[in-house]
């Protein structure tokens, strides 16, 4: 195609760009709505009878579910944060869906409350962060109080400076993301280049304060559950499995929208080769952190860490548990599937595949946040006697709850904010390559 075909090409595009409407999220905004409420209530609902029961299960449910529809936003923060640095004009067409992805943080940040008040209404505050209550009784005899690793941690791990770090965490996240939605929203009605420029700077500046937040999340949420334990490498972690899902929900939508939604015509081969491409980059960064944690653990084999890996193969007896099947899932079937799978270039361009692989690393980025939270060694009723229960891997009606009813609240925010806006930044300065982009 000649380069005078393609700008007319691409300015059709905008055009149409210009004058479509939402008609796609019409439909769905009140379902998902009710679907979110009710998930909600009825996970609320085993959050606080759990509490009531001592059972700290109903509990993990609903962090579960908060992280994984979280993790999904921090990876689109991510990735427009990245695409604005490194001035990628090739993702303009899907930077406005990212856009609307990184204004669900002030509802994940409502969402989060119900966790922070556990220490103050519940006659045990540790009845999901141990730490929290000094009198609770810990594998191996004693109190957290006199712990002597939570006393060398205190400094950190105590409420008042959780709750803090709960405020900055989210302050963060819903700062750079109302920011950034502003800047590109007003670049569509003025055109003024000020804002991409502005946009710019502000991502150069807000990539820092995000990879601090994206670490303290990941070390205060997931991490603290067993306090004893530490590593220098959790916190990317946590950004390597944001950035995957955040792919591909972002390939799914794009997909969706390209084929029967407001982006019909928009959205080619080339984006999709290219979105499929960082899937593969970031499956091969997750498998490097992941093995390189393990290795180092493995290779220090110092008490105070092996065990983290140890509960999530072996029952106190030896005796293999429910966590080695997880383990070795997140081995063959969260990397090295998707690894083999998107080496192929027709896997990376045709719809359809794509579609299987983004919804393939979604199952098992779940079955990760799984292996990263919920296993924990719990006391023997009989403390005199030697050793501890593993908590198993289970998958429970409240886990489903909260899955739905965070996510049906996340797409019915999503849905609305599609609402507002074009479906592309129709006066960035580069939606013309974008639209014209080819492999």
């Amino acid at each position: 195609m000649s380069t005078h075909a393609q700008a007319n090409s691409s300015d059709a595009s905008i055009a149409f760009a210009q004058t479509a409407s939402v008609r796609a999220s019409r439909d769905y905004t009140m379902p998902a709505l009710i679907v979110g409420l009710v998930g909600t209530a009825i996970a609320l609902l085993g959050f606080f009878t759990g509490m009531s029961a001592g059972d700290s299960r109903p509990l993990f449910s609903w962090l579960i579910g908060l992280s994984f529809w979280l993790s999904i936003a921090i990876g689109m923060l991510f990735m427009t944060l990245i695409f604005y640095i490194f001035h990628a004009k090739w993702p303009t067409v899907l930077r406005r869906q990212l856009e609307h992805g990184i204004g669900l943080f002030p509802l994940l940040a409502v969402l989060f409350v119900p966790l922070l008040i556990v220490p103050f209404i519940h006659d045990d505050p540790g009845i999901l962060w141990k730490w929290m209550n000094a009198e609770r009784y810990i594998v191996g005899g004693g109190s957290v109080a006199t712990d002597p690793l939570f006393l060398h941690k205190s400094a950190y791990l105590n409420i008042p400076f959780f709750i803090g770090r709960v405020i900055f965490i989210f302050a963060v996240f819903a700062i750079l993301g109302y920011v950034l939605r502003r800047l590109s929203f007003q670049m569509d009605k003025t055109g003024d280049m000020a804002n991409f420029h502005r946009a710019r700077i502000f991502s150069a500046i807000g990539i820092f304060f995000c990879a601090a937040a994206v670490t303290m999340a990941a070390i205060d949420w997931f991490k603290a559950l067993e306090y004893h334990w530490f590593s220098t490498m959790y916190g990317v972690w946590f950004f390597a499995a944001s950035m995957r899902a955040a792919l591909s929900v972002t390939l799914i939508l794009i997909v969706v929208l390209a084929s029967r939604g407001v982006l019909k015509g928009l959205f080619n081969q080339a984006h999709r080769y290219d979105l499929a491409c960082l899937m593969f980059a970031f499956t091969v960064f997750w498998a490097y952190i992941s093995f390189s944690q393990y290795f180092l653990i493995y290779n220090a084999n110092i008490p105070e860490v092996t065990f983290w890996y140890n509960i999530r193969e072996k029952n106190f007896d030896g005796s293999l548990n429910s966590w080695w099947w997880i383990s070795l899932s997140l081995i063959f079937l969260h990397f090295l599937v998707p690894f083999l799978y998107l080496l192929f270039y027709k896997n990376k361009v045709t719809a359809k595949r794509t579609l299987f692989i983004a919804a393939w690393i979604l199952l098992f980025h779940l079955l990760d946040i799984y292996f990263n939270i919920l296993p924990g060694k719990l006391p023997l009723e009989n403390p005199a006697e030697l050793g501890y229960v593993v908590r198993q891997f289970s998958i429970t009606f409240y886990d489903i709850a909260a899955l739905a009813g965070i996510g049906g609240l996340c797409i019915w925010s999503y849905l609305r904010s599609m609402k507002r806006v074009a479906p592309l930044p129709i006066r960035d300065p580069n939606i013309s390559a974008s639209l014209a982009h080819h492999e």
